[in-house]
Protein backbone atom coordinates (compact mmCIF):
# COMPACT_ATOMS: atom_id res chain seq x y z
CA UNK A 1 0.00 0.00 0.00
CA UNK A 2 1.31 3.46 -0.79
CA UNK A 3 1.66 6.63 1.48
CA UNK A 4 -1.54 8.10 2.18
CA UNK A 5 -3.44 11.45 3.83
CA UNK A 6 -4.57 10.87 7.35
CA UNK A 7 -5.01 13.47 10.52
CA UNK A 8 -2.26 13.73 12.49
CA UNK A 9 -2.92 14.39 16.54
CA UNK A 10 0.34 15.81 16.82
CA UNK A 11 1.09 18.08 13.77
CA UNK A 12 -2.76 19.20 14.19
CA UNK A 13 -3.99 18.85 10.37
CA UNK A 14 -3.69 16.60 7.47
CA UNK A 15 -0.28 15.08 6.80
CA UNK A 16 1.24 12.02 4.77
CA UNK A 17 1.39 8.93 6.21
CA UNK A 18 4.18 6.13 5.57
CA UNK A 19 4.55 2.77 6.20
CA UNK A 20 7.52 1.85 8.19
CA UNK A 21 7.87 -1.73 6.45
CA UNK A 22 6.50 -1.87 2.87
CA UNK A 23 8.53 -4.74 1.87
CA UNK A 24 5.93 -7.98 2.12
CA UNK A 25 7.38 -9.78 5.06
CA UNK A 26 9.73 -7.52 6.25
CA UNK A 27 7.41 -6.47 9.60
CA UNK A 28 8.53 -8.23 12.47
CA UNK A 29 4.46 -7.51 14.00
CA UNK A 30 2.23 -8.86 10.97
CA UNK A 31 3.28 -12.25 9.76
CA UNK A 32 1.72 -11.35 6.26
CA UNK A 33 3.82 -8.84 5.65
CA UNK A 34 0.67 -5.97 6.13
CA UNK A 35 2.36 -3.50 8.74
CA UNK A 36 -0.07 -1.65 10.94
CA UNK A 37 2.34 0.87 11.77
CA UNK A 38 2.16 4.53 9.94
CA UNK A 39 4.53 7.05 10.14
CA UNK A 40 3.80 11.01 9.90
CA UNK A 41 6.31 12.21 7.72
CA UNK A 42 6.04 15.94 8.99
CA UNK A 43 6.92 15.04 12.84
CA UNK A 44 7.40 10.86 13.27
CA UNK A 45 4.62 10.50 15.10
CA UNK A 46 3.18 6.25 14.56
CA UNK A 47 -0.18 5.78 14.33
CA UNK A 48 -1.99 2.12 13.91
CA UNK A 49 -3.77 2.12 11.16
CA UNK A 50 -5.28 -1.63 11.18
CA UNK A 51 -5.25 -4.06 13.77
CA UNK A 52 -3.05 -7.06 13.17
CA UNK A 53 -5.45 -10.86 13.18
CA UNK A 54 -5.15 -12.42 16.00
CA UNK A 55 -4.62 -9.83 18.39
CA UNK A 56 -8.37 -9.57 19.93
CA UNK A 57 -9.45 -12.08 21.45
CA UNK A 58 -13.08 -12.73 23.24
CA UNK A 59 -11.82 -13.26 26.36
CA UNK A 60 -13.18 -10.25 28.04
CA UNK A 61 -15.84 -11.34 30.47
CA UNK A 62 -17.38 -14.60 29.35
CA UNK A 63 -19.45 -14.88 32.79
CA UNK A 64 -21.11 -11.15 32.15
CA UNK A 65 -23.39 -12.21 29.00
CA UNK A 66 -27.01 -10.99 29.61
CA UNK A 67 -26.01 -9.00 32.75
CA UNK A 68 -27.03 -5.50 32.92
CA UNK A 69 -25.14 -2.50 34.92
Amino acid sequence: MGPMFRPCQDCGGEQLFEQMHEAPGSCPDAADGQCPEWLCTGCGAAELITVPPGTATGAGLPDMVGRVA
